[in-house]
């Protein structure tokens, strides 16, 4: 977790508790109509002591509603001010000053459903340090979304899947490791990586791995985490009980633009893992072309869509 914090205002309308058992932490950038909805749900859970909501640069408009909420509702702490520092960035900025024991971290575009919360509190009791804990990510039609629970992200299953070969070649098949599609377990499961729309540590295991590795500006820092907590002798669950609802593809930024910080995340996260000098060179020489697809990504799949 990056020590140099960068300049903010707080808005808050009172009093925490205490000791809060459980903090949301929320990162806002452009989200559009689904936000209001979002923040509702997660205001609607009883189990929340306390709702960090980092702004990193909202319209006008959302921005005043947020500062109308920071000064309203005693369980909100806004962050505003310090600008678009990127979600890694901005989700180590709201940890830092929530309060809670366990720390649930939510999508501005994915709505808490009543179970979620208190699914995840009793699931990590005696689980060891750490322990990410991902949500069971659902479309609006309750299927479970693409991404919730997922095999190792390689460079190999990365090119496959933005290309869309591991599901429409079938010799290819073995390498697809999104999971939506097997049975649902009964219990929380072990699984390489979860979804970053939702997902929960304890205070305690969010401080073992220092927070979210802060040069992923926008995607991939939640692969990174997954990755971390496993090596350093933790595990990542998938908990089928604690659902949400992921709208996706809300944000009013182009979504190129969201491509293209993905890409560059993959490419840094597979340079960074490489743990022998070939897995370097590889991961090196792949950055261009997993970049290439991943800007590309949006046009594959509307042209798929129409195929």
């Amino acid at each position: 977790m990056n020590s140099i914090l960068p300049s903010f205002t707080v808005f808050a309308a009172g009093a925490r508790p205490a000791k809060p058992l459980v903090s949301v932490v929320m990162v806002v950038y452009r989200t559009g109509e689904a936000l209001v909805d979002s923040i509702r749900h997660v205001l609607a859970e009883p189990m929340v002591d306390e709702f960090v909501i980092v702004d990193n640069g909202s319209p006008p408009s959302e921005a005043e509603m947020l500062r109308a909420l920071g000064l309203t509702e005693p369980r909100v702490q806004l962050l505003q001010g310090h600008g678009n520092v990127g979600f890694a960035k901005g989700a180590n900025l709201g940890a830092s000053i929530a309060q809670g024991e366990y720390l649930v971290f939510i999508n501005p575009d994915a709505n808490l459903q009543p179970d979620c919360v208190p699914a995840i509190v009793t699931a990590f009791r005696d689980q060891p340090t750490p322990t990410v804990m991902g949500a069971r990510i659902m479309n609006i039609d309750g299927t479970e979304q693409r991404g919730a629970r997922r095999g190792e992200v390689t460079p190999v299953t990365t090119l496959m899947s933005l290309s869309q070969l591991s599901r429409k070649v079938k010799r290819f098949a073995g390498f697809e490791i999104h999971r939506e599609h097997e049975p649902l377990p009964s219990a929380p499961t072990p699984v390489p990586t979860i979804s970053g729309a939702c997902f929960a540590l304890r205070r305690r295991d969010f401080d073992a791995l220092s927070g979210f590795d802060e040069g992923y500006f926008l995607h991939v820092e939640d692969v990174d985490l997954c990755w971390r907590a496993r090596q350093a002798g933790g595990q990542v669950l998938f908990h089928p009980d604690a659902r949400v609802v992921h709208l996706g593809h809300t944000s009013l930024e182009h979504p190129v633009k969201v491509e293209f910080h993905k890409g560059v995340g993959l490419s840094r996260y597979f340079i960074k893992r490489a743990d022998n000098w070939q897995r370097y060179i590889l991961a090196v020489m792949l950055a261009p072309l997993i970049l290439a697809l991943s800007v590309c990504r949006p046009a594959i799949n509307a042209r798929l869509r129409k195929g």
